[in-house]
C-alpha cells in the first residue's frame, strides 16, 4: 500500500493543476446540486419492529386520513388571576381562536376545549389540540405563522397563551461557537507549523471536503428523506477528521523535507507513510459509522452512512489534494524545525551556533522517557482517573427529549408546565392504545374489556371511552398516566398495558397495541439498549481484525480496544454529570437537566471508537516503524513520541475545538453529542493514547509485537511503515534540492 500511495502522492504533486481542478469541479457540482434540489423536511421517524410503529401503521390502514404521524399543537390558555376559563368573555375568546385555527389548509381538526372537556378542575386552564396533515418540519411557514397569530390575538384579549407540541419545531442552528471552534483550530495549526500557508492547507482541504459532503447530503435530502441533523453530524465529524488527516500528511511532508529530500519526493513519501495511516484510520471511522445500521433505526442508519461518506471524502482529499496544494505552496512550507517569518527567524550565525549545541529533546520525547521509566505508576494513575470519571455513568438514565426538556424561555416548555399545573404531569405524555378486534367475535365487548383492564392498572388517571373506526373492528383509547412522560413509572405503565393486552389476546384474539410519542420513546430506548452489545461486538471485532493487519500484533489491537472502553465510559460519565446531574450545566448552556438521549451511548461507542483508533494508528505506527527498523521496544516508544506526540496533540486539540463548537447548538441532541465527543477525545488522546498506551507497551516489551507465524503468513502485507520505500534509491541531485537555503 505504501508504494501505491507514494506514487499517488508524487502524481498529485506533479499534476496539481489537474487534481485541484477535479476537486473544485466536484465542489461546484455538489453546490449547484444542493442549490437546485427541493427543500427537505424532517426525516420521517420510523422504528421497524417495535409495537409503537406497528400501531402507527395499523392506524394508517384502519383510520385513513387521520394523519396519525402528523404534527400536533396544544394551544394552552390560562385565565387572568381571579377569573376562570368558563367566564363568558374568556370562553368567547377561546372559541374565536379555535375558529381561526380551523381555517388552515393543512389542519385536519381542532378540538374545542369546552366540548372535549379539556378544562382543568379549578377552571383556570384549558387547551385546544390542533392536528395537521404533515409533520412539524414539513409544516409550511404560513401554517406556523397562523398558529402564532391566533395565540397572539388571544393574549391581547387578556389570556395567557402558550403553544406546545411539535408544530413549531424548528431547524436547529449551531450558533457562533462553531466558528469559534474553527478559529481555535486555525490558531493551533499556526502554532504547530509556524506558517500561515502550512496552517491554512488543512483548514482549506477540510472545508472543501465538508463542503462537498454537506452539499451532496443537502442535494439528496429530499430524495433520500434525510433530516437536518444528518448534515450537522456530517459537518461535525467531517471537519474534525478532515483537518486531522491533512495535518498528519503536512507534518510528515515537513519531516521528509528536513531529511533533505526534494519536494516531490517528500510529498510522495508523506502520502506513502502518513497516508497509509490515514487510510486505515479512516477505515475504522467508516466501519464504526456504517455499523450503526445494525440498530435498524432508519434515521440513525442514514446519519451514519452520510457521515461515513464525508469521512471517505476527507481521506481522498488528504491523499490527493493535500500533496497538490503542497506543490502550489513550494518553499512557503518549511522543513520541520525551520520557522517561517510568522514566528520569527534567527540570524544565520545564531542558527549555526544552535546547530553546534546538542539537540534538546522535545516535550514528547521527555514525556515518553518518563513513562518508560515509570510505567506502572502512569498506568495506575490513568486507569484510576478514568475510572473515577466513569462513576456517574452507573446512574445513567436514558430517554428521548420532550417539551419538558426545553429551556424555560420557550413557549413549548411553558405550555408543558401549564398542562402539568392544570391536568397533572402525565397529561403531557398521553398513551394511545389501539385495539384491533378484527378477528374477535364481539369487538364492542373487547373494547369495553380493554378499557376496564387499563383502569385497574397503577398510575392511570384517565381512560377515555373507545373510539371505533367506521368498520367497527378497530378502536383507539387514550390513557393519561399520573407521572411525567420520561419517568420510570410511565414506562412501567406501558409495559403493564402490554401485559394486559397479551391476556386479552389469549381470550379474544384481539391485538392491543400501545403507541404515541411516549410509547415510541420507550421502544426506541429499549431497541437501542438491545442493539448496543451486538453493535459493540461487530464494530470492535472488525476494527480489531483491521488493526491486526496494520500492526501485525495481537496485543496492540487488544490494548487499543480496552483503552477505548475506558475512554468511552469516562466520557459517558461526564455526559451524565453535566446533562443529567447538572454539574457545570450553566457553563454548557444546559437550561434543563434530564435523561441522557437514548441514542447517545451507542452513538458515542461508534464515533468515539473510530476517532480513538485515529490516534492509535497515527501514534503507534510510528513506534512500529521504529521497532521494525531495529530499535528496542522501549526506545521505539520514545521514537514514536518524538515524531508523533506534537502532531497528535495538535490534532486532538483541533478535534476537541471543532466538537466543542457544536455545544452552542439549539438542538439538545447536537449539543450533547458535541460535548460528549469533545470530552471523549480529551480522555482518549491525552489519557489513554498519551499515557496508558506507552505504559502498557513499555511493560510488554517485545511481547507487544508478537504474532503467531501462521497468522503472519496468512495476513496481507500492507506495509504501513513504508518499508518498501526505504529500499528505493534516491533520485539524484535533480530530485534533491536544498531546502534550508
Amino acid at each position: 500500500m505504501a508504494t501505491f500511495l507514494y506514487k499517488l502522492g508524487r502524481l498529485s504533486f506533479r499534476r496539481r493543476h489537474f487534481v485541484a481542478l477535479i476537486w473544485v469541479a466536484l465542489l461546484t457540482l455538489a453546490g449547484v446540486g444542493a442549490a437546485s434540489a427541493p427543500a427537505a423536511g424532517n426525516s420521517s421517524f420510523s422504528i421497524p419492529g417495535t409495537e409503537a410503529q406497528k400501531a402507527f401503521d395499523l392506524l394508517e390502514q384502519r383510520f385513513p386520513g387521520t394523519s396519525a404521524d402528523g404534527a400536533t399543537a396544544r394551544v394552552v390558555f390560562k385565565a387572568p388571576s381571579g377569573e376562570k376559563m368558563t367566564d363568558p368573555g374568556n370562553k368567547a375568546t377561546v372559541q374565536e381562536t379555535v375558529k381561526e385555527l380551523s381555517d388552515g389548509s393543512e389542519v385536519v381538526r381542532v378540538t374545542d376545549p369546552y366540548q372535549a372537556k379539556a378544562v382543568s378542575k379549578d377552571g383556570t386552564i384549558a387547551y385546544a389540540q390542533v392536528s395537521y396533515k404533515v409533520s412539524g418540519m414539513e409544516l409550511d411557514d404560513a401554517a406556523k405563522d397562523a398558529l402564532k397569530d391566533s395565540a397572539q390575538d388571544a393574549r391581547e384579549a387578556g389570556l395567557t397563551v402558550e403553544i406546545g407540541g411539535d408544530a413549531l419545531q424548528a431547524v436547529p442552528h449551531t450558533g457562533s461557537s462553531e466558528i469559534i471552534g474553527i478559529a481555535v483550530a486555525a490558531v493551533v495549526l499556526v502554532i504547530t507549523f509556524g506558517s500561515l500557508v502550512a496552517a491554512g492547507l488543512p483548514l482549506l482541504t477540510a472545508l472543501i471536503g465538508v463542503g462537498i459532503g454537506v452539499s451532496a447530503i443537502t442535494g439528496l435530502a429530499s430524495a433520500l428523506d434525510l433530516g437536518s441533523t444528518t448534515s450537522t453530524l456530517a459537518m461535525m465529524i467531517g471537519l474534525a477528521v478532515g483537518i486531522d488527516y491533512a495535518l498528519f500528511i503536512v507534518s510528515r511532508y515537513r519531516a521528509e523535507l528536513a531529511e533533505g529530500r526534494g519536494r516531490e519526493e517528500a510529498a510522495g513519501r508523506a502520502v506513502g507513510t502518513a497516508g497509509s495511516a490515514v487510510v486505515f484510520a479512516g477505515l475504522t471511522v467508516v466501519i464504526a459509522l456504517v455499523g450503526l445500521s445494525v440498530v435498524n433505526i432508519p434515521m440513525l442508519t442514514k446519519m451514519g452512512i452520510a457521515a461515513a461518506g464525508t469521512v471517505a471524502i476527507a481521506v481522498l482529499i488528504a491523499l490527493t489534494m493535500v500533496p497538490a496544494l503542497l506543490g502550489y505552496a513550494g518553499r512557503k512550507v518549511k522543513p520541520m524545525g525551520e520557522k517561517g517569518k510568522l514566528l520569527g527567524r534567527a540570524k544565520k550565525q545564531d542558527e549555526r551556533d544552535e546547530q553546534d549545541k546538542p539537540a534538546k529533546p522535545n516535550l514528547g520525547t521527555r514525556w515518553a522517557s518518563f513513562v518508560v521509566r515509570r510505567p506502572v505508576a502512569v498506568l495506575l494513575l490513568g486507569v484510576i482517573g478514568l475510572g473515577a470519571a466513569a462513576v456517574p455513568a452507573t446512574s445513567l438514565e436514558l430517554g428521548l427529549p420532550d417539551d419538558g426538556s426545553q429551556p424555560t424561555s420557550t413557549t413549548q416548555r411553558r405550555a408543558y408546565d401549564l398542562l402539568s399545573e392544570g391536568f397533572g404531569p402525565g397529561f403531557n405524555g398521553p398513551l394511545m392504545v389501539v385495539v384491533d378486534a378484527k378477528d374477535s367475535d364481539d369487538p364492542k365487548a373487547v373494547f369495553a374489556e380493554t378499557g376496564d383492564e387499563i383502569k385497574g392498572l397503577k398510575d392511570v388517571v384517565t381512560v377515555t371511552p373507545a373510539q371505533p373506526n367506521k368498520a367497527g373492528d378497530t378502536a383507539t383509547i387514550t390513557v393519561i398516566p399520573g407521572s411525567k412522560p420520561s419517568s420510570v413509572t410511565t414506562e412501567n405503565l406501558v409495559h403493564g398495558i402490554r401485559d394486559a393486552g397479551a391476556d386479552i389476546k389469549a381470550d379474544t384474539d384481539a391485538n392491543v397495541l400501545v403507541t404515541g410519542s411516549t410509547a415510541m420513546n420507550i421502544d426506541v430506548s429499549e431497541k437501542l439498549n438491545d442493539a448496543l452489545v451486538p453493535y459493540l461486538v461487530l464494530v470492535v471485532g472488525l476494527a480489531f481484525l483491521l488493526l491486526i493487519v496494520v500492526f501485525r500484533s495481537i496485543l496492540v489491537p487488544l490494548k487499543a480496544a480496552l483503552g477505548f472502553l475506558l475512554s468511552v465510559m469516562a466520557a459517558l460519565g461526564a455526559v451524565v454529570a453535566v446533562f443529567q446531574w447538572g454539574w457545570l450545566s450553566g457553563l454548557m448552556g444546559v437550561e434543563q437537566t434530564g435523561p441522557v438521549m437514548s441514542m447517545m451511548p451507542i452513538f458515542m461507542v461508534g464515533v468515539v471508537f473510530g476517532l480513538a483508533m485515529d490516534y492509535e494508528v497515527f501514534l503507534v505506527t510510528r513506534m512500529r516503524e521504529a521497532y521494525v527498523h531495529g530499535e528496542k521496544p522501549a526506545q521505539a516508544v520514545v521514537t514514536g513520541f518524538r515524531h508523533g506526540a506534537r502532531v497528535v496533540t495538535a490534532a486532538a486539540v483541533i478535534m476537541m475545538a471543532v466538537f466543542a463548537g457544536f455545544i452552542g447548538s439549539s438542538e439538545s441532541m447536537v449539543k450533547m453529542i458535541g460535548f460528549g465527543l469533545a470530552i471523549a477525545v480529551f480522555f482518549d488522546a491525552f489519557v489513554v493514547r498519551m499515557a496508558i498506551v506507552p505504559a502498557v507497551l513499555a511493560l510488554l516489551g517485545r511481547k507487544a509485537w508478537w504474532l503467531p507465524r501462521w497468522l503472519d503468513r496468512a495476513l496481507p502485507n500492507v506495509d504501513v511503515e513504508g518499508e518498501g520505500l526505504r529500499t528505493r534509491t534516491d533520485r539524484g541531485d535533480e530530485d534533491r534540492e536544498l531546502v534550508r537555503a
